[in-house]
């Protein structure tokens, strides 16, 4: 059965805290087989055979019933971070203090929105699109940009999850 990462947007960050137990249940009440979470910031491994378009759905449903408020889901083939992981131009972002985040999208981006993201770039913050992710190389530390998650969603209008690319290739190591 094909392996999946869910990646929750809102879990344990604003007062929104939830047990990693208590995720795992909620999972598991949906019929998901092989329940895991890893670090408590919303990432949940699982076994289905089901569509991811179709897995979101019934996760943001069930959260949102269960928890009381909204949580993006992100689903992506546990095989298909590896294609994420090469799929950006920044190989060498660890260099000199650098930090590299993946956000994970519902859909491609369209040409709007990558126009208007590149327009917020800057000396400290680049990003590039590839498919249904975007991703931020930071100069410096997340903390000291003036970029943001929140400011990506609010300029375009587009909903997204970011991680840094380590916890990625630590979830794609899980293959």
């Amino acid at each position: 059965m094909p392996r999946h990462v869910a990646f929750l947007r809102a879990i344990n960050v604003g007062g929104h805290v939830v047990k990693m137990d208590r995720l795992r249940v909620l999972f598991g009440e949906l019929g998901l087989a092989n329940v895991e979470t890893f670090i408590a910031s919303g990432n949940v491994l699982f076994d289905s055979t089901a569509r991811s378009a179709a897995l979101e759905s019934r996760i943001e449903k069930h959260l949102e019933q269960a928890l009381g408020y909204e949580v993006l889901t992100f689903v992506r083939p546990l095989a298909a971070l590896a294609e994420v992981l090469d799929s950006h131009p920044y190989h060498d972002e660890n260099a000199a203090g650098c930090a590299l985040q993946v956000g994970f999208l519902k859909a491609p981006a369209s040409s709007a929105v990558q126009q208007a993201l590149k327009a917020l770039q800057t000396d400290t913050d680049e990003f590039h699109f590839a498919g249904r992710e975007v991703y931020w190389l930071c100069r410096t530390r997340t903390s000291d940009s003036k970029f943001s998650g929140p400011l990506f969603e609010r300029s375009l209008g587009a909903r997204a999850t970011f991680r840094n690319v380590n916890t990625v290739r630590k979830l794609a190591a899980r293959l």
